[in-house]
């Protein structure tokens, strides 16, 4: 298998067995759905990771794309936009024609799980995609990780403990290595709706990102 195609796992990974059955159950309720590990969206030329937890049942794992078909899409894609990461329109599905600009978009986990709650052996198996995902982008220069989950993941695919950047909402973390490491909370609708989380509060997190990339000054926290 070449290189570049070792970020995205097979149809039919094995690895999780709870996912695997859960998987099973899909195809069987659900036969017209992608219901297979969801590759990542964007190229690996991208100077912006998005990082998200696993896909959604009705959401990424219908559709075969991160994050669409859910409303932490409609918030994603639509501050995505706002902020030049990405063209076209949104559409809640994969051939709406949006394409990404200089962003790429991944989940830590890449097969949605019961109840939308990856327990830690599946995060870890996922890992070496992640890792790969990572390792393919030559010019990445910002992480963002939606939650604590994918903070986790994250760090763990870097090689770094989770105590040398502690997560938070709009914090930056400074890798060392001329990367570094945003976080948001994620975009869930549960977090939108207790107000956790307000499109303003998303729109920040973008405005720094788009700072840092763009080679404004930003305070971090080295880890």
């Amino acid at each position: 298998m070449p290189e570049a195609m070792l970020s995205d796992p097979p149809p039919d990974c094995p690895l999780c067995p709870r996912l695997v059955a859960f998987r099973a159950e899909n195809q069987r309720l659900y036969p017209d759905f992608h219901n297979a590990p969801v590759p990542s969206f964007g190229g690996a030329d991208a100077r912006l990771l998005v990082v998200g937890m696993a896909p959604g049942l009705k959401g990424a794992n219908r559709t075969g794309r991160p994050f669409t078909g859910d409303y932490a899409g409609d918030l994603l894609y639509d501050t995505l936009l706002t902020f030049g990461f990405a063209e076209g329109q949104y559409g809640k599905r994969p051939d709406d024609g949006l394409s990404l600009i200089d962003c790429r978009i991944t989940n830590a986990v890449r097969c949605v799980p019961p109840q939308n709650k990856p327990v830690g052996a599946e995060v870890s198996a996922c890992r070496p995609f992640l890792e790969a995902t990572i390792g393919e982008m030559p010019s990445l220069k910002v992480i963002l990780v939606l939650g604590s989950l994918a903070h986790g993941a994250t760090l763990a695919a870097l090689g770094r403990r989770k105590s040398s950047a502690k997560f938070g909402h709009n914090a930056v973390h400074d890798l060392g290595d001329g990367r570094m490491l945003a976080g948001s909370y994620h975009c869930s609708r549960y977090n939108t709706n207790t107000g956790r989380l307000t499109e303003a509060m998303f729109y920040d997190v973008f405005r720094q990102v788009r700072a840092l990339l763009d080679g404004s000054e930003r305070t971090a926290t080295s880890p």
